[in-house]
């Protein structure tokens, strides 16, 4: 097994009066040699977005992007006429694929909203855009993994993802225990901590501290504090 330890107090970050940003990958100004990527995983960026502030119009292609809001609400539009609130529960998922554009602001006039924005490089190139977001609910991921996006979604449910890439969730309660299999040999695994404490392949993480591994066939996850944690497995090249 081969294992990278990423710090929540390591990550980048930016400050931009309406927008408080923490980047595990290099993103915008933030640059880290060692941290481009892990494998076909692009972008994790953690952000805090003040009350009805945003990113306006602006394009994307040939990306996969999953949206996490952890609190909060979301408002999204897009030049393939999607017109959305995401909310806190709920999960987003987009391929750019040939070109798109959108928008996304806090919903709220009074309130923040903390979102998780992950990018990953598609599998095939141009592919027609496509939006899908849903509901998951909390008690289908106490003390297992509920899978958000999958390739083979109508198998592992979740979204359809244009990658060989799998995405989790989990709540897992103090003091138990939980074996994650890789799916696919040639893939890696990123663990994000979004709350909580735990132990995997012999570290501890804290609250968004992230742990990569690869050239394994299975996570085993301990926690020592009730958590919440996220699992992004992809391609490594």
């Amino acid at each position: 097994m081969v294992k990278i330890i990423h710090r929540a107090h390591d990550r980048g970050h930016a400050d931009h009066g309406w927008l408080n940003a923490n980047h595990s990958f290099s993103f915008a100004n933030y640059y880290h040699p060692a941290k481009t990527h892990f494998g076909m995983l692009r972008v994790l960026n953690d952000d805090i977005i003040a009350p009805g502030r945003g990113f306006g119009n602006h394009p994307h292609d040939n990306m996969e992007i999953v949206t996490i809001p952890l609190r909060g609400s979301l408002k999204h539009t897009d030049s393939m006429g999607n017109s959305e609130l995401i909310i806190a529960g709920e999960v987003q998922s987009m391929s750019a694929g040939k070109g798109i554009f959108h928008s996304e602001y806090n919903a709220s006039a009074d309130e923040e909203i903390n979102l998780l924005q992950i990018w990953v490089f598609p599998k095939l190139q141009n592919i027609e855009p496509r939006y899908e977001q849903m509901i998951f609910e909390k008690e289908d991921r106490k003390n297992k993994f509920q899978t958000l996006v999958s390739p083979n979604n109508k198998v592992d449910g979740g979204m359809w993802i244009n990658q060989d890439a799998w995405f989790s969730l989990s709540d897992l309660e103090e003091g138990n225990e939980l074996t994650y299999k890789v799916k696919l040999d040639t893939n890696g695994v990123y663990l994000f901590l979004i709350e909580g404490e735990i132990e995997v392949s012999d570290e501890l993480l804290v609250k968004r501290d992230a742990i990569g591994v690869y050239d394994t066939d299975n996570l085993v996850v301990k926690a020592n504090k009730n958590s919440t944690i996220l699992l992004i497995e992809v391609p490594m090249n």
